[in-house]
């Protein structure tokens, strides 16, 4: 995938992943834990392992089902990620944490607990605000000046709210299973879902970068749908004014494209005019109907995204390290997609969700 870019050419070459302590990935927790109940809440350090080896381990240190593990989200394997994960013991006392630290040094991997605490309730998917990232570029090759000028453009403006291409799988490899799925072959469950998502995030993604290469991916269209800022809910479509422009212009609302499922689009005028031809071909109607016969409801997804608290610092001449936090579905590597050509180091890239 090679969607277009919203802030110009590329300003930077460099090297990424080269170490999973260039990827820093921390949760942004949606609640304070309330102290008591039947659930253990753990805040996990993780080095070199993914989540779905993390709630094992704790089932594993537990004695009970990984159906008593709960999480709020998906961190990949290659990086160094912070998350909570909370485990269901009714009536017990809590297991030794000491027990459930692991560490592989030959592997470079490793888990410790930097926090354990009671809550009522199992943590449920998407229970978080977003995550914090520390991106370390390495072997950085462009004028500093620029590179600057870009983050600060991103800063300002923000970025096409792009899914990442880990989304689609290898060379691009769950759209051909999508499809074929969508043509009667049988997939396990989890499966399906993975292949649902990717069908819809290609779908997206193809009008939003028709939306970039017509400079309307952060502009209001004649019969545009709207999405609050921070929350799931939209609405319109309405007459453009001043109002809206206002909100517009201080990222209060943004602008949306469909997620594909059953069901009229909810745009008009241009804007669904814009999304119609861009999923025109024979490609994206044979993608369309499958979601529909899926059961997917048609919903929507901003096309604009804003980094929030942007930082970043030179610790050598070529040494590039970003901060920045983003809400829960949007990828970190859409802003590095904004700078250049970032070739991932000797480990795979990954969805930043």
């Amino acid at each position: 995938m090679n969607p277009p870019r919203a802030h110009g050419v590329p300003v930077l070459q460099a090297r990424f992943r080269q170490a999973p302590e260039d990827f820093v990935v921390e949760e942004i927790d949606a609640f304070e834990a309330d102290g008591a109940g039947e659930h253990l809440l753990l805040t996990i350090e993780k080095r070199g392992l993914n989540s779905a080896f993390v709630a094992r381990r704790i089932a594993q240190w537990a004695g009970v089902a990984e159906s008593a593990i709960g999480h709020a989200g998906l961190k990949d394997r290659h990086a160094l990620t912070r998350q909570r994960f909370s485990v269901q013991l009714p009536g017990r006392a809590d297991p030794p944490i000491e027990a459930l630290a692991f560490e592989d040094a030959a592997n470079g991997e490793a888990l410790r607990v930097l926090h354990a605490v009671r809550h009522g309730r199992k943590l449920p998917r998407g229970a978080l605000a977003g995550n914090r990232f520390i991106l370390t570029l390495r072997e950085v090759q462009g004028e500093r000046e620029p590179i600057e000028a870009r983050l600060q453009a991103v800063a300002a403006r923000g970025l096409p709210n792009y899914f990442g291409e880990q989304r689609f799988g290898r060379d691009g490899g769950n759209l051909a299973r999508a499809l074929a799925m969508f043509a009667g072959r049988r997939v396990r469950r989890e499966e399906r879902s993975l292949l649902l998502s990717a069908a819809r995030s290609e779908l997206f993604n193809r009008v939003l970068a028709r939306r970039v290469h017509d400079g309307t991916w952060d502009a209001g269209l004649e019969g545009e749908v709207w999405m609050l800022a921070g929350s799931r809910s939209v609405f319109g479509p309405e007459p453009f004014g001043a109002s809206l422009a206002a909100r517009l212009a201080a990222f209060d609302i943004h602008p949306t494209a469909p997620l594909w499922g059953e069901g009229e689009l909810r745009t008009q005028g241009a804007a669904r005019e814009l999304e119609e031809s861009a999923l025109g071909d024979e490609p994206a109607m044979r993608l369309r109907a499958g979601l529909e016969a899926a059961g997917l409801r048609q919903e929507r997804r901003a096309t604009r995204l804003r980094p929030g608290e942007p930082t970043w610092e030179w610790p050598d001449e070529a040494t590039l390290r970003l901060g920045f936090s983003l809400p829960p579905g949007a990828y970190a590597t859409s802003v590095l997609a904004e700078l250049g050509a970032v070739h991932v180091g000797p480990i795979v890239d990954h969805s930043s969700e």
